[in-house]
This record gives C-alpha cells, sequence and structure tokens, in this order.
C-alpha cells in the first residue's frame, strides 16, 4: 500500500510553485502504472501521455493526449496483438469550497489546494481508448476463424411456416373480438 502511493506521487502536478503559462508534462505509462490500479486486462501497454497545463490566475486547464499500442487478445482468435490507440482529454480546474469532481470535464479543488493528482485522469483516458471489440484485422488466421464462427452461426429457416393455417382456437376468439 505504501509503495501504491508513493508510485502514485510520480503523477501529482505541484502547480502552486508554477509561474502563470504553458508547462508541459510528459509520461512513460507501462504494466506497472496499470498494476498500481489492479488493472490486468493488458498484456503489455507501451502508451506516451503528454499533459500540456495553462495556468491562469483563477483556473487550470489541462489537456492530455496518448498514444502508443496495449497488447490485447483477440477477441475472435484469442492471439495476442498490439493494438494501436490514441486518445485525448480536456480538464478545467477552478478553485472553490469543497471538493467536487461530478462533471467530468471540470474539477472543483479547495481553495489553498496545490497538488493535483493526473493519475487517474490519465488511467480512465487510455482505458476508454480501448475498443470493446479488439479484433486482429492482420492475423494470419482471420479467415479460416471467420468462416469457423459463419458455419456455427444460427441459420435462418429455409421454408417459412404457412400461415394459412390457424388453430381453429384463435378463429373461435377472434369472432368475439369482432362482435
Amino acid at each position: 500500500m505504501k509503495d501504491k502511493k508513493r508510485d502514485l506521487k510520480a503523477y501529482d502536478i505541484h502547480f502552486a510553485g508554477l509561474k502563470d503559462g504553458e508547462h508541459l508534462f510528459e509520461y512513460q505509462i507501462d504494466n506497472h502504472f496499470f498494476e498500481l490500479f489492479d488493472y490486468h486486462e493488458f498484456n503489455e501497454v507501451s502508451q506516451r501521455v503528454s499533459v500540456h497545463l495553462v495556468k491562469k490566475s483563477t483556473l487550470l486547464e489541462l489537456h492530455f493526449s496518448s498514444q502508443g499500442t496495449v497488447n490485447v487478445n483477440c477477441d475472435l482468435t484469442d492471439e495476442p496483438f498490439d493494438l494501436p490507440c490514441e486518445a485525448t482529454l480536456h480538464l478545467v480546474v477552478k478553485f472553490g469550497e469543497a471538493y467536487n469532481d461530478d462533471n467530468e470535464e471540470l474539477l472543483i479543488l479547495p481553495q489553498g489546494e496545490h497538488t493535483l493528482s493526473v493519475a487517474q485522469y490519465i488511467y480512465e483516458m487510455i482505458i476508454l481508448s480501448v475498443p470493446a471489440k479488439r479484433i486482429n484485422t492482420h492475423a494470419a488466421n482471420l479467415d479460416e476463424v471467420l468462416d469457423t464462427i459463419e458455419a456455427f452461426s444460427p441459420k435462418e429457416l429455409e421454408t417459412a411456416p404457412d400461415d394459412s393455417q390457424t388453430d381453429p382456437r384463435w378463429d373461435e376468439l377472434r369472432k368475439l373480438l369482432n362482435k
């Protein structure tokens, strides 16, 4: 637990000592970062994250961007492959009475706060950049897998049931409705 907190401190931005204007923070994200969040869906991660901070007298603007790859298993072939991913995120930080992160694009920090942890924002941005369906379109046996899926997919009935014959019980009920 102690190591986790210490490792997450590497993603803290101490904005109190920064001058007004633009500042750039860069992070190299790998598997260790996701282990801090107990997330094990990726085989391998290599993402470069840039946080462009614009400090103003009353607020902070943060522009996150990430680009790189995540190694995941293909949903069709179950073979690992590198999936290119990139994402952006915009966050405005204002200062108020109490902490409030109800709005995903606006964070309110208490007056007097001097540090902002961007780890959670980086984590969510990368997770959301990975598509729900992970298909390796360059897989050598993709055609074979698609043929197998097609062979086992449910087929439509070749002959449609004859609607001209109805159950006589329903006919009697329809007579009652038409009266």
